[in-house]
């Protein structure tokens, strides 16, 4: 036990990391000082590195659940290595695939300041249908149907997009979502409409705030009355929406309770807002400090304060299949006087936190193709505009207020991806976000998006 800045310093837990400059294993230490938790690590070559991973409420040690680890189906690669280097899935991975990512272009029609995937309208060539159809049945030979997500680079800049999606339902994959910045979707009905017929679920749309100046400074150009577009645009043909806000200090971090407000006005099209506080891989700033990022705690007080109360740190939960401290979600119905009513019991941050399910990457993949697709109804019915327009508060069976749930439950959660500063073997060992890499290897999302400090990558681009 040390002491510095007059507050003791007490080792909490032992771990494995890596180092930002070369990216090899080394010794890391979880480390307490007040009410803050810090990954504490040194290589021998290069020194030590020290980063804020948790500050503050919710406490640190009762955020943490009791899982049972869930094997993957299929060991897809032998451990030779040791991990993160042997990612395929090896047999040290203690989690099933929830979703797989599936990279379709390296090409964007953006040059974000700010991107994991380092992007820009000059890219690699593109995966043909017959090596994505070759992707989708690995996956159904290892365990799928999974949630599939079509990335890039910016997906939407394939035309035959729609025929990616078709041919994955053909081959019995049941939830498809986009992750995508927007523009095209924006001004292209006809393509929208193809992706809808060909069984588009979500738009995963990139979301950072509500002014322009937010967009210029992490998209390089104003892009909010685009966003909003999208929105129109996929409530128009039934596809759900999930805003997807990269969290940056000082840039757009004021702007929480503005971004969740919009979300709950632009129900039922919009399911749910997910915060990504930014990482430092790809494309990024040297050397991040700990200004320079968010911590989940930080995330959950902020959207209670600037709700105004209405979304409470005690309405939180960590997840049931992923690492505890990689994410946090909670579920909010807005009721017709337009109140929100949290939809899980207020959670007491003085206990323990329940035991989840063996299977919870199942339970989580579920609850995604449920909760963020359309809800089967896209518009108040006249029944319920006259609830509205009387003010009441409460619903009068439990068939209305199961249909409200249904069509106008907002799912609030965040993720903190990790980078090589943060990177905490123990928590990529339970990622259950898995993107189809070299030789046709499921690789968890933060160990493919690994770089170190030049922004050189472990397993993007690499044959």
């Amino acid at each position: 036990m040390n002491s510095i800045d007059g507050q003791k310093e007490i080792v909490l837990s032992e771990t494995q990391s890596v180092c930002p400059e070369c990216l090899q294993r080394i010794p890391a230490k979880r480390v307490a000082q007040g009410d803050r938790v810090f990954l504490q690590k040194c290589c021998p070559e290069h020194g030590e590195y020290r980063v804020c991973v948790w500050q503050g409420e919710p406490d640190y040690h009762n955020w943490n659940n009791s899982q049972t680890n869930a094997l993957p189906v299929t060991d897809l690669t032998p451990g030779s290595s040791g991990c993160p280097f042997d990612c395929g899935l090896c047999p040290e991975h203690r989690q099933q695939t929830c979703c797989v990512l599936l990279e379709v272009t390296s090409k964007c029609n953006l040059s974000c300041p700010v991107c994991f995937a380092a992007s820009s309208p000059d890219g690699r060539a593109e995966p043909d249908l017959a090596v994505i159809e070759g992707w989708y049945r690995m996956l159904m030979n290892n365990g799928g149907p999974y949630n599939i997500q079509l990335s890039g680079g910016e997906p939407t800049v394939r035309d035959d997009l729609p025929e990616i999606i078709a041919l994955g339902k053909k081959l019995g994959f049941d939830f498809f979502q986009v992750n995508t910045n927007g523009l095209r979707l924006a001004t292209d009905d006809r393509y929208v409409a193809k992706l809808k017929a060909a069984g588009l679920n979500c738009v995963f749309l990139q979301f950072d705030g509500m002014s322009d100046r937010v967009y210029t400074q992490l998209r390089g150009r104003p892009l909010l009355t685009i966003k909003k577009q999208v929105i129109e645009v996929c409530a128009a043909h039934g596809i759900g929406v999930v805003l997807v806000p990269t969290l940056v200090p000082g840039v757009n971090d004021g702007q929480i309770g503005d971004i969740l407000q919009f979300a709950i006005s632009k129900m039922p099209v919009v399911r749910g807002v997910h915060f990504q506080p930014v990482s430092y891989f790809g494309r990024c700033p040297e050397d991040p400090q700990d200004a320079d990022r968010m911590t989940i705690p930080l995330i959950i007080r902020e959207i209670e304060k600037q709700s105004g109360g209405q979304m409470k740190i005690g309405h939180f939960w960590p997840p049931g299949g992923e690492h505890a401290y990689c994410s946090f979600h909670g579920n909010f119905v807005l009721m017709p006087d337009g109140n929100l009513k949290p939809l899980s019991q207020e959670k007491n941050n003085t206990g323990c936190c329940q035991t989840r399910a063996t299977h919870g990457s199942k339970q989580a993949r579920q609850f995604v193709a449920r909760q963020w697709s359309a809800a089967r109804r896209t518009e108040i019915s006249n029944k319920e505009q006259r609830k509205s327009e009387k003010g009441a508060g409460d619903l009068t069976s439990l068939d209305e207020f199961l249909e409200r749930v249904n069509t106008y439950t907002l799912a609030v959660s965040g993720m903190a991806f990790q980078d090589a500063w943060t990177l905490d073997l123990d928590r990529l060992k339970q990622c259950f976000i898995h993107v189809v890499g070299p030789d046709n290897r499921l690789i968890p999302f933060c160990a493919y998006n690994l770089t170190d400090r030049q922004g050189r990558a472990l397993y993007r681009g690499k044959p």
